[in-house]
Formats: C-alpha cells, structure tokens, sequence
C-alpha cells in the first residue's frame, strides 16, 4: 500500500516538481547514465527518462483503471443478471462467458488493435482514440472472471431468509438485486477488481512493447521498454526503471488484493 501510494503521488505531482519537458531532444547526453541532472538516465535521444517515466505513469495508471471499471461493470451487470435469472437467460450468460474465456486474449488483442487504431486515430486524434480502444479492449476480455464470480455470489444470496423476506414483502426482482442481493456481492468484486488493475497494466505494457499501444511520443512504461530493448547493452538503465516501476506497481496491488481478500473473506475467523 504505502509503495503504490508512493508512487501515485510521484506520478501524479512528479510532472509538477520535476518540469522537464518529455520530448526535449539533447544527443550531447543521449544514452547518459543517471546523474544529478538526469536521475534516471537518458534515452537514445537525450531525453530525460525521469520526466517521461512520470508522464508515462500516469497513462499506465488511468489505463489499469478506467479498464478495471470496464471490466467490473460489464462483469457486474452479465452475472447479476445470470444469477437473478433461471432457465435459458443464465445458460445463454454461461454460454457467452465460458465462449470469450475460451478465446486466446493476447492475440485477439492484437488483431482487434490492428483493425480499429487508425480508425480511432481518425476519429477523435491519436491520444485520446488509443487510449479508449485499449482500455475498452483490455477491458473488454477481462470480464468473464468478474462475471462467473457475481454470478455465483447471486445464486447463493438469493436463496437466503433476507432475500426470501423481500420477496415475500413483494419486492420486485429489480429491488432484490439493487437494495440486497448486490451489496452483499461486493467484497469479491473488489478483490476482482484489483487484480484486474494489474493484468490490465501487465496488458498495456505487452501492447506498448509490442509497437502496438501508444504512439511513440507518448511515453508509456510499456513503451520504454519497447524502445529500450536495442539498448540494453549499452543503456540497462533505460529498461531498467520502466520495469522495475510495472513490477512494483503489479506486486504492490496484487498484495493489496490479497489482504482485501483476506480481509473480506466471510469464513475468517474474527
């Protein structure tokens, strides 16, 4: 917690404190190793890796967010439904589910992200419509374990004596779920949730080091990396930060996801 804190705050007030611009080009101090004046080295380029791995942070952060909340609310909303419904409705959810688990992600991601980039590019510019396609992409293939959770949450609460009381009472399906049966699901889907931050941050470094994700001048911990990997001789310090900055920030959240699970578990003994 206190490392992930650390490093949101960084990212978050680095740029305001550190206000080196990202894309000024020195090759008197390309490939530079860590200095005062470059605590992180510089890039081929001369550019100062500090200032980029700030501004590219916050990019890796929003994009493991906003396509945490893509993945918990389409989750959320499939296995409600699934599991407040009997009969063909819950089969079909099951069918849809077990179908996109079946498929392989990465690959299905780069085709997706090869068809629609330039398209998006065209629409709404090039920042803006890569980060939306990779967020509701990532987003995207991370539902199903959201809503094979949810649902199987719903066929347990739903048989319970508060539940049962509701019904009774003539609350309708909609109340049932909304007022009962949904709060008493959340803990899981919060621990979900957090280990849907790192797989998608995990995803948005693949991409970025493929040459998929951002462009190049926008420099994503991914796309550090990627740039980086011709260099790695001559310049570890070039990777060496980007990577270090994944690795915790994934370690840090996964163990945080662990100690909500822990905390949230009903079967622990108080």
């Amino acid at each position: 917690m206190v490392i992930l804190g650390l490093m949101t705050l960084a990212v978050a007030l680095g740029p305001l404190l550190w206000q080196v611009p990202i894309n000024d080009i020195d090759f008197s101090t390309h490939l530079s190793s860590p200095s005062w004046a470059h605590p992180f080295g510089t890039d081929d380029l001369g550019q100062d890796l500090l200032a980029r791995m700030l501004y590219g942070g916050r990019i890796s952060l929003a994009v493991g967010l906003m396509a945490m909340a893509v993945a918990v609310i389409v989750g959320t909303v499939i296995g409600a439904v699934a599991g407040i419904s009997r009969g063909s409705v819950d089969a079909g959810l099951m069918w849809l589910t077990d179908l996109f688990l079946s498929l392989p992600q990465l690959p299905l991601l780069l085709l997706v992200i090869y068809l629609f980039r330039e398209p998006l590019k065209q629409l709404v510019g090039p920042e803006l419509g890569v980060f939306m396609m990779i967020v509701v992409v990532i987003g995207g293939f991370r539902w199903m374990p959201v809503a094979r959770l949810v649902r199987a949450q719903f066929l347990s609460l739903r048989e319970k004596e508060f539940v049962e009381a509701a019904r009774a009472l003539g609350a309708t399906k909609l109340r049932q779920v909304v007022r009962h049966i949904l709060p008493n699901s959340l803990g899981p889907v919060i621990v979900a949730g957090t280990v849907d931050v790192a797989a998608a941050i995990i995803a948005e470094s693949t991409l970025s080091f493929l040459g998929l994700g951002f462009p190049p001048d926008i420099p994503t911990w991914g796309r550090i990396l990627f740039d980086a990997k011709d260099y790695l001789d001559i310049a570890p310090h070039w990777a060496l930060f980007a990577g270090a900055a994944i690795f915790l920030t994934v370690l840090s959240i996964n163990f945080i996801g662990d100690g909500l699970r822990d905390a949230l578990d009903p079967r622990r003994v108080m």
